[in-house]
């Protein structure tokens, strides 16, 4: 018997080789981004002592990052429709490289504060990327395990700057946790672009956008006059709400209300961010081998996740137990994840990935400016059990969003 690759066998190998490589490229640089979102902030213990900083001006660089994130997001997305999304990944890289190297040079606040925008200006465009490579690379078979894939580098970016940062500071001090951080940057571009015929769309973009013969001329802006863009946009600026409760005060409402120790409670977050984790290899399974449409995926998700932290909210587990339920809250949102992505994928008009994807994730960091304040006067206010219950209120309100979303997209195909 032969060992030689039958022609479908050969070509079924070689889709899933480019399809891993895609994957991996974008993931990397996913990861890279969530990364440089925690540049400074491991670092400001180093800063407030080197520059005499108050924990305002070390929270302004925080806000100032975001804040110029949401606005380039969806200024961002115009620009990967125009260039593709390739030549914008590797621009966002290298100002990421040249933001940490501006860093390490620092001589006062005001370089700080030149890092927190410049780093704030290349995280801009990534989601845009991301989704712009992904939907118009990667095989129908496969694109559940690429939003997981996506989603679980997001994770680990997060996971691994603090840890990276830290440790580095701590052994060759903080300006060279900077410039390590540069050559990061400089080295994840020299994978890109060894890799660049992985994440090319202008071919694939181009055609996408190529307008019918009798097809009036439509306006780059015309995506914007579709309902169903800004309820993707209100899903996002909704759910952006519970994660914005979890992750900044589910440490000290647990302490307040469940009796738990702070080094107990602390470990909430952890075991929310791993049950997620969980949840979005889970999720590209349900995509992969369409267990449900996405929006009902997402609404079961979702509306189990929102039970658990009711549950939590009302106290009557018991503190270990209360810890518990808030961890497994974590699968439910893991899960809803890549049906979310794919959800708006559906929602996407041709020819338009980076300019919607851009508007719609500018949604997540609207709702982090939003919603922080709120759950910390629920917090001033004496109201721990809130911030789950308000968590869960965000879930099942961005569940029916993401039913209604859906409920649109399957109309739109019948008509």
């Amino acid at each position: 018997m032969s060992g030689t690759l039958t022609a479908p066998d050969a070509n079924s190998a070689l889709a899933l080789r480019a399809d891993v490589t895609t994957i991996s490229v974008v993931g990397l640089a996913h990861a890279t981004s969530h990364f440089f979102q925690l540049l400074l902030p491991p670092l400001f213990p180093w800063l407030a002592t080197e520059f005499s900083l108050s924990f305002a001006e070390l929270g302004t660089l925080a806000s100032l990052f975001y804040l110029v994130s949401a606005f380039g997001q969806a200024a961002a997305g115009f620009l990967v429709d125009r260039l593709g999304a390739r030549i914008v990944m590797f621009g966002g890289l290298l100002l990421f490289a040249l933001a940490a190297m501006i860093g390490s040079q620092a001589n006062g606040y005001g370089m700080l504060v030149a890092t927190a925008v410049i780093s704030g200006i290349a995280n801009s465009p990534f989601h845009p990327i991301d989704y712009s490579i992904i939907n118009q690379r990667i095989s129908a078979a496969r694109i559940g395990h690429a939003y997981s894939a996506h989603g679980l580098s997001g994770t680990f970016g997060y996971a691994s700057a603090t840890l990276a940062m830290v440790l580095l500071a701590q052994q060759f001090g903080w300006r060279n946790a900077l410039a390590c951080a540069a050559i990061f940057a400089l080295c994840v571009l020299t994978v890109a672009v060894i890799f660049r015929d992985a994440i090319d769309t202008r071919s694939l973009a181009g055609s996408a956008q190529k307008p019918s013969a009798n097809a009036p001329p439509e306006s780059s802006l015309a995506f914007m006059r579709q309902p169903i863009v800004w309820m993707c946009f209100a899903f996002f600026f909704v759910i952006t709400f519970s994660n914005s409760a979890i992750q900044n005060f589910a440490t000290p409402a647990l302490q307040a209300f469940a009796g738990l120790k702070l080094a107990v409670a602390a470990t909430a977050l952890t075991g929310y961010l791993v049950c997620s984790a969980i949840g979005q290899v889970a999720g590209g399974f349900a995509i992969s081998r369409q267990w449900a449409d996405p929006e009902r995926v997402v609404a079961y998700a979702l509306c189990g996740s929102a039970a658990l932290l009711i549950l939590a909210a009302t106290g009557l587990a018991g503190g270990i137990a209360t810890l518990l339920l808030v961890m497994l809250a974590g699968l439910g949102t893991g899960v809803a994840g890549p049906s979310r992505d794919l959800l708006i994928k559906r929602a996407t008009p041709a020819g338009a990935t980076g300019r919607v994807y851009g508007t719609v994730y500018s949604g997540l960091d609207a709702g982090l400016a939003v919603s922080a304040p709120i759950f910390g006067w629920l917090m001033d206010h004496d109201l721990p059990s809130a911030i789950f219950i308000g968590a869960a209120l965000a879930m099942l309100v961005a569940m029916l969003i993401g039913l209604l979303v859906g409920r649109a997209v399957n109309n739109s195909r019948t008509t």
